[in-house]
């Protein structure tokens, strides 16, 4: 079982406990401990732990439920020995923070003080929600048969005996984290802590007839492995047959913390039900909307909730727009729109575009370098004279050489064009040589880049090879050098221990 020094606590437990503050008042000769948490107006729910428990224990039914509204109010069992004087102790803490009305939530020995208080206070406890508890104490009692010097015992011992009662595993992991926090909640409580609790445990004690009505009791029990047997879980159960049943799959010994989300579900049914109604505007910076941590609202803003204790210890929610000014996103609409019903102005947009510079210089390459261009668009002085050569070309090959040119400039022109043609297709053939000259140099390089890379990357794995090698000689040669230094220290302490032993058994000492 985990728990104790190597626990960690959750990050959630930690976020809880930076947040809300803990109370500690003492009434009385009694020192109460306990969280406070969610709008004052509303009734409260009250949970009381059982014998392994804490009030940290129900740190996620006071986040989940104080968010949403309601007041969470969680304790601890102060010192005391007998459920009179338990009775009276509660009595005078709802006193001293002026609760008259409660609702109580108990779990295992929690439920079974509950029920106790409300036999003897049925005005100040207006429902009640049960979770794994009993009716009476006979049946502890029998099983503990060292009752009587329970306040006298070690602490490390009644840890132990508390701890036996929770089951080792192995679990689902949920089980065994909850496991693991009350494990360590046990290891915070003291020796009277913990010889009080178990004292009420085996006090003599039977749950008498309750005024509460049965419509106004809830019973949430886990239907898999608990400390508390089978058969005092339904005596609970006939005892009430009108409350409301909300048994849990699975679960464990403590739901609360295994199965938050479900218990804190029967939690605020229970709490509708009996007529508490949850005030989530009295939480600064809820709205009456909101009902969760993460919310998605139809306008595109996502609301991340999350609690943040202001300096009076209440619950607050801080809202974040993740969207873009709206306003700006209406201009750009106009504009676009503006932009479509009047096509004149697409049209100029496209018009005035303007490349950039380097791809202007990049063309003029392209067109100054390519050969090919060169044929196609002929002589830079302008489109006449190519056509005019064009025309010079095909006029001796459809007359059969026989006709006269139309004029003397024509037939200059035709006179130069086979030069130029020629210097033409020279330069493009001179101009193909070299790029195939220039393919075959990259193809010849290539596999040499190859090489080079292959040689370099075998140059490093043989380095890096070699370097391992020395360290894992030098780590050889620092053990065997140890092994040695060892080996003779023990030489050299037997040889003094067997010259002591002679000499002792020699006499010598005596003398």
């Amino acid at each position: 079982m985990k728990g104790g020094v190597g626990f960690a606590a959750p990050g959630d437990y930690v976020y809880f406990k930076s947040q809300v503050p803990l109370h500690k008042i003492p009434i009385g000769s009694k020192q109460w401990r306990y969280y406070d948490f969610g709008p004052k107006l509303v009734s409260p729910l009250i949970c009381i732990p059982g014998t392994a428990g804490s009030a940290d224990v129900y740190y996620k039914q006071i986040m989940a439920l104080s968010i949403k509204g309601y007041r969470v109010i969680s304790i601890d069992v102060p010192r005391v020995w007998n459920h009179h004087e338990w009775i009276q102790a509660f009595e005078k803490f709802l006193d001293a923070i002026d609760l008259h009305h409660i609702h109580i939530y108990g779990t295992s020995l929690g439920g079974f003080l509950a029920q106790i208080f409300a036999e003897h206070r049925p005005r100040r406890v207006r429902s009640l929600i049960l979770s794994n508890t009993y009716l009476e104490t006979r049946t502890f009692s029998s099983a503990m048969p060292w009752a009587p010097v329970v306040g006298w015992t070690p602490a490390f011992l009644l840890k132990r005996y508390v701890l036996t009662g929770i089951r080792a595993g192995p679990h689902e992991p949920f089980i065994a984290d909850s496991v693991d926090f009350v494990v360590s909640q046990v290891e915070t409580l003291s020796r009277d802590d913990l010889a009080s609790r178990l004292t009420l445990t085996v006090d003599s004690a039977v749950v008498g007839p309750l005024r509460l009505s049965d419509a106004l009791i809830t019973i949430m029990d886990t239907n898999d492995y608990c400390a508390i047997p089978q058969q005092l879980k339904d005596e609970v159960g006939e005892r009430y047959p009108g409350a409301r049943r909300a048994d849990l799959k699975s679960g464990g010994d403590f739901p609360f913390l295994s199965r938050p989300d479900e218990v804190n579900l029967h939690l605020q049914i229970h709490l509708r039900r009996v007529g508490v109604e949850a005030r989530p505007d009295l939480v600064p910076g809820v709205s009456k909307n909101v009902g969760s941590e993460t919310h998605s609202i139809e306008d595109g803003r996502e609301v991340d909730a999350y609690l943040s204790r202001d300096e009076e210890g209440s619950s607050s929610i801080e809202i974040k727009d993740v969207d873009d000014d709206p306003s700006k996103d209406d201009d750009d609409d106009a504009e676009s729109e503006g932009n479509l019903g009047d096509p004149s102005k697409n049209d100029k947009k496209e018009d005035e575009y303007d490349p950039p510079k380097d791809e202007k210089d990049d063309d003029d390459d392209d067109l100054d370098n390519d050969p090919d261009d060169d044929e196609e668009l002929g002589d830079p002085e302008g489109p006449s004279k190519t056509d005019d050569r064009e025309d010079s070309d095909d006029s001796p090959n459809e007359s059969g050489g026989s006709n006269e040119g139309p004029s003397t400039n024509n037939e200059e022109e035709s006179g130069e064009n086979p030069g130029k043609k020629e210097e033409a297709g020279s330069s493009s053939h001179s101009n193909t040589e070299d790029r195939q000259e220039v393919d075959r140099h990259s193809e010849e390089k290539e596999p040499t880049t190859e090489a080079s890379a292959g040689t370099t990357n075998s140059k490093s794995c043989s380095i890096s090879c070699q370097q391992n090698a020395m360290l894992l000689l030098d780590q050889a040669l620092k053990q065997s050098q140890m092994f040695r230094e060892l080996t003779r220290v023990r030489l050299v302490s037997c040889f003094l221990l067997r010259v002591f032993m002679l000499w002792i058994s020699d006499g010598s000492v005596c003398t």
